[in-house]
Parts: C-alpha cells; sequence; structure tokens
C-alpha cells in the first residue's frame, strides 16, 4: 500500500530520486571473488605473523574489487590491471612525501590536478585516476611499512588477486560474455517491436533507450577486443557483423511505431529466435527456419522491417565473414598509437580537463591546508572523502556529498558492532569473508550503498594497522564530514557553473546535429554507412544528454527545477530523430521522397531552435510555422519538430 506523507513532511523530489536504489541483477561471481580476493591476503599475512602487510594487500584487492565490474575478460584485464599500476605510482609517490609537510600538501595537490584531467578520457582512465590519487592520500597520510617498494607491491599484488581470480574461467569461456551481449541487444530490439505501433508510448520510448543503451555497450566490448586483434580474429569479426546486422531492424521500429499498428507476435518472436542462435553461436540453415507466420508485407514500413528481418537472419546464418570491408556504426577502431594520441590531446587541449583537475586540485589542496593547521585524526580521511566526492565524470557533487554522509554513517553503525564484537586478529578473516561481498552487491544500487558497504570493510583493515578499535569510528565521521563539507564549499558552490551551461549547450548540439541528420537522411548524395554513423552517433550523444538531465534532476532548486522543466524536450528530440529514421525509411521501401525545399524548411526550424536553447536560461516557446503538403512522408516529423518548438516554460 502507499504510503501517503502529510502535507509539509512529504520529501522533496530531488532527495527522494538520490535516495532511490538503482534496479540491479547481483553479480554472483563477482560476489565470491570480493570474498575470497579480500580475505585470502589477510589469512595469508596473519598466518606469516604480518597482519600489516595482509591488510595493506587486502586494500589493494578492494580498488580491483571496485574495478571488477566487466563481463568481458579482456575488459577485466584493462579495468582491474591498468589502474593498479596507477595505484602503485600513487603510493609510492605519497610514501615519498609523507611527514614533509607543505611538500606533501603540494604532491597531493599536484596529483590531484592529474587524476582530475586524466579522468575524462573514459571509463579505465577514470578509474586509474582515482586510484593514483587515494593512493597517494593513503601514502602521504600512514606510516607505511619500509622500504619504500613494500606499500606498492603488496597492495599491486591483492589488486593483482582479484584480477587471477575473475581471470580463471577464461580458457572456458572465451567469448561468451561477448556473444551474451550481442544476444541481449537482440532482445531488447525484440522487446522494442513488441511495443511499436501500439498506443503504449512511454513503454516504447523506454524500450528504445534501452535498445540505445545496449547498442553502445555491445559495441563498446566488440571492438575493444577486434581493436587489439587488428579485425582479423574471425569471431569478434562475426560478433560485429551480427551487430551491425541488427541496424535496419532498430531503423525501421520508428517507421513500424508511426504506422500505428502493433507488429504480428511472430515478427519479434523472429528475432528472439536469432538471439538464441547469436548465444549459442549457431550457424547454417536453421537459422534461417524462421516463424512460417510471418505476414506478408504490404506498406513500406512492414517492407522495410521484414527486409530488416530477413537480412538480420541471412548474416546470424553465416558461417563465415570476410573481415575485409566490415566497419560499424561509429567507424573502424583506431589503432592503439592514435587512440593514446587522442587521450593525450584530450588531456593537454581540453577545457573541461582542466577545470576539472583545477577543481580536484583546489579542493584537495585546501583540504590538506587545512588538517595541516589544525590537528585532525585520521586526517588523510578528508582527502580520501573529497577524491570520491567530487569525481567529475561520477555524477551530482551534491548528490555524493548527501550520499557519502549518509553512507558514512550507515556504514559506521555495521562498523561500530563489527570492531566491538569481533576479537582482533583471526576472527578478522571470517568477518571480512561477509563484508566484502557487500561491495559488488550494493555498487549497482547506488554511491550511498557502496559508501555503506566499504566503510566497514576500510575501518575493519585500519583496525589492523592501528589496533584502536571502536575509536576509529568518531574520527571517521568528522573527516567524512568536514571532506564533504570542503567538496560543497569549494568544488560546488565557489564553481557557478549554470545548469544552462552543463545541460542546455550540449541538448543544443544535439538539436544541431540532428538538422545534419534530415539533410544527411534526405540529400541529394547520401551514403547509407555514413548516414547510419551519423544516426548511432547521435542516439549516443542524446543518451549522454538524458543522462546529465537525471543527474541535475538529483540537484535542490533552481538546478533540478529547471531540469524537470527542460525535460520534455529531451523527449521531443530523441522523438525528432525516430521520425526522421521513420521517414527515410519509408523513402527507401517506395514512399515518394520529399521536395528539397520541404527539406530546407525542416532543418531551417531545427537550427533555429538550436539557437534559441543556446540562447536561453529558461525555455521559450519558438514561433512554429512548418507547413507542408499533406500526405508527405516528413508529416511526422514536421509535427515532432513543432511540438518541440512549442514547449514552452512553466514560469
Amino acid at each position: 500500500m502507499r504510503r501517503e506523507f502529510p502535507i509539509g513532511l512529504t520529501p522533496p523530489d530531488w532527495l527522494v530520486r538520490n535516495l532511490r536504489p538503482a534496479r540491479a541483477p547481483v553479480n554472483r561471481a563477482a560476489v565470491a571473488r570480493a570474498a575470497l580476493g579480500m580475505s585470502l591476503p589477510l589469512a595469508i599475512g596473519l598466518a606469516a605473523g604480518q597482519p600489516a602487510y595482509g591488510a595493506l594487500a587486502s586494500m589493494g584487492a578492494l580498488s580491483g574489487v571496485i574495478g571488477d565490474t566487466a563481463d568481458a575478460y579482456r575488459m577485466r584485464i584493462l579495468n582491474i590491471a591498468v589502474p593498479q599500476l596507477f595505484g602503485a605510482f600513487g603510493v609510492t609517490l605519497g610514501t615519498l612525501a609523507y611527514g614533509h609537510g607543505w611538500y606533501a600538501v603540494a604532491t597531493l595537490t599536484g596529483v590531484a590536478l592529474l587524476s582530475g584531467m586524466i579522468s575524462t578520457i573514459g571509463a579505465v582512465a577514470s578509474v586509474s585516476g582515482l586510484l593514483l590519487l587515494l593512493n597517494c592520500v593513503i601514502g602521504a597520510g600512514l606510516p607505511l611499512p619500509s622500504p619504500w617498494w613494500l606499500a606498492p607491491a603488496l597492495m599491486t599484488g591483492g589488486g593483482l588477486l582479484v584480477l587471477l581470480l575473475a581471470l580463471l574461467a577464461w580458457p572456458l569461456r572465451s567469448g561468451i560474455p561477448e556473444r551474451a551481449a550481442v544476444a541481449a541487444t537482440y532482445r531488447t530490439a525484440a522487446a522494442l517491436l513488441s511495443v511499436s505501433g501500439t498506443d503504449r508510448t512511454e513503454e516504447y520510448d523506454e524500450a528504445r533507450r534501452a535498445v540505445t543503451q545496449s547498442l553502445n555497450q555491445s559495441y563498446d566490448l566488440i571492438l575493444a577486443r577486434r581493436a587489439r586483434q587488428h579485425g582479423r580474429s574471425p569471431e569478434p569479426t562475426r560478433l560485429l557483423a551480427q551487430l551491425n546486422a541488427i541496424t535496419p531492424v532498430v531503423e525501421a521500429a520508428p517507421a513500424a511505431h508511426l504506422a500505428g499498428r502493433p507488429l504480428p507476435a511472430p515478427i519479434p518472436e523472429a528475432l528472439r529466435h536469432l538471439a538464441r542462435a547469436v548465444e549459442t553461436g549457431t550457424t547454417g540453415p536453421a537459422v534461417l527456419d524462421l516463424p512460417r507466420d510471418l505476414p506478408v508485407p504490404t506498406t513500406e514500413a512492414a517492407r522495410a522491417m521484414d527486409h530488416a528481418l530477413r537480412h538480420t537472419a541471412e548474416v546470424v546464418a553465416a558461417p563465415d565473414v570476410d573481415p575485409r570491408g566490415i566497419d560499424d556504426r561509429l567507424g573502424r577502431p583506431a589503432t592503439l598509437g592514435i587512440r593514446t594520441a587522442r587521450a593525450a590531446r584530450t588531456v593537454v587541449l581540453s577545457a573541461n580537463s582542466w577545470r576539472y583537475g583545477l577543481r580536484l586540485a583546489v579542493c584537495i589542496g585546501i583540504a590538506q591546508a587545512l588538517v595541516s593547521l589544525i590537528p585532525v585524526p585520521r586526517s588523510y580521511w578528508v582527502a580520501l572523502t573529497i577524491t570520491f566526492v567530487l569525481k567529475p565524470d561520477f555524477g551530482s557533487v551534491f548528490s555524493r556529498a548527501l550520499l557519502r554522509a549518509l553512507g558514512t554513517v550507515a556504514g559506521l553503525v555495521i562498523a561500530a558492532v563489527v570492531l566491538a564484537e569481533v576479537p582482533l586478529g583471526w576472527w578478522d578473516v571470517p568477518a571480512l569473508l561477509v563484508l566484502a561481498p557487500l561491495i559488488p552487491a550494493l555498487t549497482p544500487r547506488g554511491y550511498g550503498y557502496q559508501t555503506a558497504a566499504i566503510t566497514p570493510v576500510i575501518l575493519l583493515l585500519s583496525d589492523l594497522l592501528n589496533h584502536q578499535g571502536t575509536a576509529l569510528l568518531l574520527p571517521r565521521l568528522t573527516d567524512s564530514l568536514l571532506g564533504c563539507a570542503v567538496a560543497l564549499i569549494a568544488g560546488y558552490l565557489l564553481w557557478p557553473e549554470s545548469w544552462h551551461t552543463r545541460v542546455g549547450d550540449r541538448l543544443a548540439d544535439a538539436v544541431t546535429d540532428t538538422a545534419g541528420y534530415v539533410e544527411a537522411a534526405f540529400g541529394p548524395h547520401t551514403d547509407p554507412a555514413g548516414r547510419a554513423r551519423m544516426r548511432r552517433r547521435l542516439y549516443r550523444d542524446l543518451s549522454v544528454v538524458r543522462t546529465e538531465f537525471q543527474r541535475a534532476l538529483t540537484e535542490p532548486p533552481p538546478t533540478g527545477r529547471r531540469a524537470a522543466a527542460w525535460w520534455p524536450l529531451v523527449v521531443a528530440v530523441e522523438r525528432i530523430v525516430d521520425a526522421t529514421t521513420a521517414a527515410r525509411v519509408r523513402v527507401r521501401h517506395g514512399a515518394p521522397p520529399p521536395s528539397t525545399a520541404e527539406v530546407a524548411q525542416v532543418t531551417r526550424q531545427l537550427h533555429e531552435l538550436s539557437k534559441a536553447l543556446r540562447n536561453s536560461e529558461t525555455l521559450i516557446a519558438v514561433r512554429t510555422d512548418l507547413a507542408g503538403p499533406d500526405g508527405s512522408v516528413l508529416e511526422p516529423l514536421r509535427q515532432e519538430v513543432a511540438a518541440a518548438r512549442s514547449i514552452a516554460s512553466p514560469h
């Protein structure tokens, strides 16, 4: 039964959004690796009479557990091993700076600048930058065992143990995660077809976004593997061809939806049949045995869907694929040297990179200067808190600070029971065996839940290093709250980046790109492969914009209120792209093409909308005069553009 709050006690929407746990399945394999990978080093250290060594190795394993998020084995190597190297370098710098006063402050500030800058490159670089700074803070704040190389070796060894556990099944399951990802994309496309043409508009929009997200993940997974094998390995080449083959089906879905007639059940069932073939690696004539009751197509949209479905079946059934000419919808993967050069340019030349790095460096510098002037027990926890809260690519600083504080309080309650009731020594091993699996189990639920899981583990390992028991609890709470305060003041309030700058401009860019997509779709010289890549990039960019809006919704007024007001326009732009794709599909399968003047009128209206978005702090209505010939293939597109331009601010 739904609980009603009295007037005045109803929690604000932004708070509810922050506290609502995300839905995510529990990765049982990752849970088992966390339990074994973190408790085994501690047990070995205790058996050897060196519990401090075991605790340091378990801390390194903790960073490996945090990075153990990839399904594909090759991606696990990148996600765990590369950050471990940065972490080893960070703890070495911190150890050398330990006890040197203001030199330590300067070192941490410089490392924070570098950490923030490299975090803008990508996911692996982000975790690498995080470990670089975290381990540097630990090395500069704790008296670690001598010689200087011992602590980096122990922590790296713990992380590599988690990597070893993550790779144990590779010889038996090589390629299975990649096939599962492509099959999952086929199933999400089948779910999209199941609601296409129905009046369940919200379900259709949600299914379309799920397809976009699944395509993004699958392409990232397959291309990461294919790039390292120079595009010649048959398995990733086949998977890439199968992933490309689903694109015509996804493009035909908007046309089917705009037709207003639900697709017959055999059509999505045929796609599920192909998903099973992809997942099991089945090829040959059995794959072409589609449901016999597939309807005979009679309209442009139906012909497009039938042609796309049969083309997909032929690609899945093909036992061999020629690696030459296989291209993905985002362009060919660059070589390692080119990607490295691009990453370096991103770090050095990007304004966002410098801004994020400077913001993180300022906060770490202020925190270290503060704890150098004011005696604060366990002062390194202040910088650790700032590092987690202020990671620029991890979401809203405000919401992370809030969730960090709440998660720390919840974690301290668990830690109080563990430190008070579990005797120091061998009993810590079964305690860690129970606590460690909570990290991968709760991390997908949200940042607050991750903090609540990590806090008792960190305190248990810290107790093995300094033997202070429950005396650690109050300093931990004080330092965490102090770190949150520094991040909120110096990293949030004093950086007046308006919501419009962070989100409005990106939405305006997406509208401009949409205008270019309309021109490419109906221009005199259309390149099918280039048009498909443009559509994929556009949907990916819109997915990023949607993520930015969702982050803005978790912040208090006025940011959250403005995001809520602009949200319908995000949906409207996505529907414009859908309508453009649907019109192009209909033209390709027999509908009369639109005139050049009609296309120019639509693109002009989109450019005007983009300009209005870029110059406005709040939504304004844009004049709409989209008239066109009745029955034109662009009529649905004109309606969507008119709807987007007529959205006005409620103020």
